[in-house]
């Protein structure tokens, strides 16, 4: 199959069509010269977008997806030679640095102020890992091309001062997640029903939330409401933020299924 029936396999279009022909010519850089070939850091929506496309495209074994840590949300996907073992690679060929900038604890930057000022510096997104912001400060994994630049260049975001230094893999600081159980029944594992649930609305309100195309399941986009969900989907909603339904229990005597749902804060 070639490249142009493997695109039109997956019904991709406009900007989700060019991010899956990137990935194809990774894929096929890493067959045709023999070298390990890597994509930039993409969204958990966009790496669940390309997955079916790599399995399609045969490169699903020489394949690996890592954002540089565990737990990375943000990845890479690494197509790697016959010749090259995946440990191999990971232990130091990933073209991932890290770094920490470090600021004035009452300027209280945000994740959106220091991504802000990553991209006034002209760098596009898939050049960006994960920025785990902490307590004046954020550790963020990037890509080898631009870490140099960034060390140099970024010296401010907004009115704070920066301080960039290059840190190695071991001494990131992974702020603990924050989550909140919530506790309800449903009478079905429907989107709607749970997500009113996990965002704290209406049954109306989730549905015509969900009918927007605003929300993703599993990091694909979902417009209907009746779609049944399992233990351990996640579920994410511009402007909501995200849960997931981290378990299902038994019926009650009303035939409503219990459940939990973790809401991340």
């Amino acid at each position: 199959m070639d490249k142009r029936e493997l695109l039109d396999r997956c019904r991709a279009v406009g900007e989700d069509r060019m991010l899956l022909a990137r990935v194809l010519d990774k894929l096929e850089q890493a067959q045709r010269k023999n070298i390990p070939a890597c994509t930039g850091f993409l969204s958990e929506s966009e790496q669940a977008l390309a997955e079916p496309l790599i399995r399609a495209a045969g490169g699903e074994d020489r394949c690996v997806c890592t954002g540089g840590f565990p737990g990375a949300e943000r990845k890479m996907f690494c197509f790697l030679p016959d010749w090259l073992e995946e440990e191999d690679f990971l232990a130091g060929q990933v073209p991932i640095r890290f770094l920490r900038c470090t600021y004035r604890l009452d300027q209280g930057l945000t994740h959106r102020d220091l991504l802000g000022s990553l991209m006034g510096l002209g760098l596009v997104r898939e050049k960006i890992g994960d920025l785990l912001v902490d307590e004046g400060s954020c550790d963020l994994a990037v890509s080898e091309s631009v870490a140099d630049f960034l060390l140099q260049s970024w010296t401010s975001a907004g009115r704070a001062s920066l301080r960039v230094t290059e840190i190695d893999a071991e001494s990131l600081h992974i702020p603990q997640a924050r989550v909140r159980e919530l506790r309800d029944t449903v009478m079905r594992l429907r989107l709607d029903a749970v997500a009113a649930t996990g965002f704290g609305l209406s049954r109306t309100k989730a549905a015509e939330l969900i009918a927007s195309g605003r929300v993703q399941v599993n990091h694909r986009e979902c417009t209907k409401g009746d779609q049944l969900l399992n233990q351990g989907d996640v579920v994410t909603a511009r402007g909501f933020g995200k849960f997931e339904l981290s378990q299902v229990g038994g019926q009650s005597r009303k035939g409503r299924t219990a459940i939990v749902v973790k809401r991340y804060l």
